[in-house]
């Protein structure tokens, strides 16, 4: 697991006035699905671009397999599954022909794989693009992304179009698939409930900043969500120093804080506040918590 698939190091993009990206580093492990997260305009897209080889760095370095998918896009992208988030599939083309069109590009193309997630997603060979729903297009796109057994799997936002129950029981038996197989992962979301159930590791980005970069555990172990209660209400806001989020009214208040949690803790005995409980917040709300500081 210590082996980098992806190293990324200070890599900065502008577009114009706008900083896309800022000094911005990430490490991914080989075997580990990697879930990146962040507010629209974050950032995601452009990092994962960067990564395909479709964006140079204006400072920075970004190696993929130990290449520079720029310099060396051949070898590079041979080796990596993508599923874009506009699922820009051609739609003159149907399912069948879609299949062997990809399968031209890659010799690794696994045709009984292939098959059994038709099969899954139940999509005829026979229907044309343009007929899919966006549903049937994230299903589509996802074929042409797996198939071929990458060693690496980047997907933007792949559970855009997707319902609820597709989106729990098909992607993440994919992600999980990959990654058991020893191929990594590497994936943004918006839906953070998915995130914290299929990665291994996270990484927030805020504004172009690498905000937060660890192990899903480390991440959840090490932020705390306390309930506290007052004998009076309060007359202003709770606001205390070590603390990521308070919110609340009158009497009770739930705060959240990271590993300030005894400076947190002895700054609330002092204002006579009561902690009727303790809890590990979920990454959703870590991630508020975070975009909000």
């Amino acid at each position: 697991m210590s082996e980098s698939v992806v190293d990324i190091k200070g890599v900065s993009r502008s577009f114009g006035k706008k900083i896309a990206l800022d000094e911005v580093d990430l490490s991914v492990a080989k075997g580990s699905v990697v879930g990146l997260v962040g507010e629209n305009g974050a950032g995601k897209t452009t990092l994962l671009k960067h990564v395909l080889g479709l964006f140079k760095p204006r400072n920075g370095t970004v190696r993929v397999f130990g290449k520079d998918p720029v310099e060396d896009p051949e070898s590079v992208l041979g080796e990596i599954g993508y599923l874009s988030e506009v699922r820009d599939l051609p739609d003159w083309m149907k399912i069948g022909e879609l299949m062997s069109y990809t399968k031209a590009f890659f010799p690794s193309w696994d045709d009984s794989f292939a098959e059994e997630l038709r099969n899954m997603f139940e999509l005829s060979l026979d229907q044309k693009v343009k007929t899919l729903s966006r549903g049937q297009r994230a299903r589509a796109g996802l074929i042409a992304a797996i198939a071929h057994r990458p060693q690496l799997l980047v997907l933007d936002e792949p559970s855009s179009g997707l319902d609820p129950v597709v989106r729990r029981d098909i992607l993440s038996a994919i992600i999980r698939t990959v990654a058991d197989e020893g191929r990594t992962v590497l994936f943004s979301s918006h839906l953070l409930d998915e995130v914290q159930r299929v990665s291994d590791h996270v990484a927030m980005l805020h504004l172009g900043k690498m905000l937060l970069s660890s192990p899903m555990d480390e991440v959840l172990t090490s932020h705390h969500r306390l309930t506290v209660r007052f004998e009076q209400p309060l007359d202003s806001p709770l606001k205390l120093d070590a603390a990521l989020r308070c919110e609340g009214e009158g009497r009770e208040w739930t705060v959240l804080c990271n590993g300030e949690r005894a400076s947190v803790e002895a700054q609330l005995t002092q204002l006579n506040g009561e902690i009727v409980e303790r809890a590990s917040p979920t990454l959703d709300e870590i991630f508020v918590a975070r975009m909000n500081g």
